[in-house]
């Protein structure tokens, strides 16, 4: 069962979309080869000896340029896409996302497929027969194209090598998760309770992963049916179809009508996989996974998994001190028309510690690494926190904490 989106998650879709930037080269090229040889045809521009050359040999090299370009970049993508496979299963399957959302690899894709798309139409433009004006500057771009290739292939090995080494792959979902943590709402004290009585159940679509809640669209249909609205999983989490998604309560002496179940299930974005933005949890799964796979038996790789708690330890820090985050939308009269939870201090920590702890054995980097983050942790943890924190300590770090 499909569920419509809001025009927000469309965007947002298109915006973290791979085909992005190397639609718009490829637009692009299209269109400035078009009007580049028309303009070129059709005014007599002092463009002569830029590269002479006849029509004859102008489709020769323009054919050569379209065939090379398009070998050239399937086969530096097939192989990209092999080492990337090879990477997202040594590493975790949910790092790929990372690699399709960086922006050198689609502007690198981008310009291959500019370049040969640009020789295309330049090549459709030419004349038939000898001695016709033919399109000469377009002629000297497209060669211009294949040299910016050229360069831009040479700093994409250098890029894409950066990239897939593990220390790059655990700080770039570090930089992307402590983005998700500044995003945070603030502290919201007293604790923001919606009042009113639970009149309405919206149930969940269909099932997936919520990656995304749209308050502003929430809080337009609360204001507009005189209710308040909960949501009941977090972002991250999963639901099962018929589960229960939104809550609507009803203000005390309002006789608001009841909200739609469509346009209320409208502001819960339900995909395939968790995204980063309000789901701060992805990170630190994106870490555990990284660390259990790394402390498996059939890779054996410490150093890698002592990276990741690394990590994870910097993000448990900065959320250890502040509460809870919970996302609430007030009107001016500090009636709070929408709630949503976020993800728990103590789910990250057993997400990070409990598992990688299971997983570590008899790994005492590990063991002692973990024991020195929880005993950070307390010092600075708030006392709704510290609990979670003391309740995981080994005996050893609770003898030296």
């Amino acid at each position: 069962m499909s569920r419509p989106r809001t025009m927000s998650a469309r965007l947002a879709e298109v915006r973290e979309s791979f085909w992005l930037v190397p639609g718009l080269f490829a637009v692009g090229a299209v269109a400035v080869a078009g009007g580049l040889s028309m303009l070129e045809l059709q005014l007599d521009l002092p463009v002569e000896g830029i590269l002479p050359s006849n029509p004859a040999g102008a489709r020769s090299l323009l054919s050569s340029i379209i065939t090379a370009m398009i070998s050239f970049t399937a086969l530096v993508f097939s192989i990209t896409v092999v080492a990337l496979q090879l990477a997202s299963s040594q590493y975790t399957p949910r790092v790929l996302r990372t690699f399709l959302q960086d922006r050198i690899i689609q502007a690198t894709l981008g310009t291959f497929v500019a370049t040969f798309l640009f020789a295309m139409v330049v090549l459709a433009a030419l004349p038939a027969r000898d001695g016709e004006r033919f399109p000469e500057l377009s002629l000297a771009v497209s060669m211009s194209l294949v040299l910016a290739s050229t360069g831009i292939f040479i700093y994409y090995l250098h890029h894409i090598t950066t990239v897939m080494r593990v220390s790059h792959i655990i700080a770039s979902i570090g930089a992307q998760t402590r983005r998700s943590i500044a995003r945070l709402p603030a502290p919201d004290e007293p604790a923001a309770m919606v009042h009113g009585k639970v009149t309405q159940t919206v149930p969940a679509p269909a099932p997936g992963m919520v990656s995304n809640v749209d308050l502003p669209l929430l809080a337009r249909l609360a204001r507009e049916y005189d209710c308040a609205i909960t949501v009941v999983p977090a972002p991250g989490d999963f639901v099962v179809e018929g589960a229960p998604l939104v809550r609507v309560h009803r203000v005390v002496g309002a006789t608001g009508r009841p909200v739609p179940n469509d346009e209320a299930s409208q502001g819960v974005t339900i995909g395939m996989e968790r995204t980063p933005g309000q789901d701060v949890g992805f990170g630190f799964r994106q870490l555990a996974d990284i660390a259990e796979r790394a402390l498996s038996p059939a890779v054996n790789d410490v150093t890698t998994a002592v990276r990741a708690v690394q990590e994870a330890h910097d993000l448990l820090r900065r959320l250890a001190t502040r509460p809870d985050p919970v996302h609430v939308v007030r009107d001016d009269d500090s009636t709070v028309r929408v709630r949503v939870d976020g993800v728990r201090y103590d789910l990250l920590l057993a997400m990070v510690v409990d598992d990688i702890r299971l997983v570590a054995g008899q790994q005492p980097r590990v063991a002692r690494l973990l024991d020195a983050v929880l005993r950070d942790l307390a010092t600075v943890a708030l006392p709704a926190h510290r609990a979670a924190i003391v309740c995981r300590m080994s005996p050893a770090a609770h003898s030296s904490h």
